[in-house]
């Protein structure tokens, strides 16, 4: 693990953060972390234009569904719908990106001691939350995030294009596809009806 300093400008700072903010509905410290979490995880792994040029050459790993989120979002311009953006339960505040180009992957990871810094950046604001949102701000990134060098291994069914395979459950009749089926004495079942799903039925289907 190793620690960055460098930042970047604050014109673009200033303008990826306002329009993160319009986006998520507000401003406020996961914002800012995701913002500048954002900036500094593109530039370790070589992504000038995010956007443009660049846009097919990344993937972001998020492993958290939090503010900072739709913030990594908003400057990476990766998504779920994309198949740019994976989602990992983790609830840590931290994100992997990875060039795919280049292989180049890193992890960053918010430090849990920026928070009483930022305390002492504003110790006259009583509010706990203004004080991270001003202090986040103007902090160095190696006082806000640890970087880690990966490895990441994307399997060709989690790649962004079209659905190698789709197969119907044989127990719900819905089709699942980009491999995520489950397989029970040669059978192909989704996972809710596999397992548990996030969902109970109640009564019968409407349409």
């Amino acid at each position: 693990m190793r620690t960055v300093s460098e930042s970047g400008s604050i014109s673009d700072f200033d303008l990826l953060l306002n329009a993160s903010a319009g986006i998520h509905g507000h401003l406020c410290p996961g914002q800012v972390l995701g913002v500048k979490m954002s900036m500094l995880g593109l530039r370790e792994i070589g992504i000038s234009d995010p956007k443009g040029k660049d846009r097919k050459s990344i993937i972001v790993y998020v492993e958290m569904d939090r503010c900072a989120t739709d913030a990594v979002q908003s400057v990476t311009g990766c998504s779920l719908g994309h198949r740019t953006m994976k989602f990992m339960d983790y609830g840590k505040m931290a994100a992997t990106f990875m060039n795919l180009k280049t292989g180049k992957a890193v992890r960053v990871i918010a430090r849990e001691d920026s928070r009483q810094k930022a305390k002492e950046y504003f110790p006259g604001i009583a509010n706990k939350y203004e004080a991270q949102l001003e202090a986040y701000k103007i902090m160095p990134d190696d006082e806000l995030f640890d970087v880690m060098d990966v490895r990441v291994k994307i399997n060709p069914e989690d790649m962004p294009g079209r659905p190698l395979k789709r197969v119907p459950c044989v127990r719900c009749g819905e089709f699942v596809q980009d491999m995520r089926e489950v397989y029970k004495g040669g059978d192909v079942f989704c996972k809710p009806c596999a397992a548990a799903g996030y969902y109970e039925t109640v009564g019968e289907t409407i349409f």
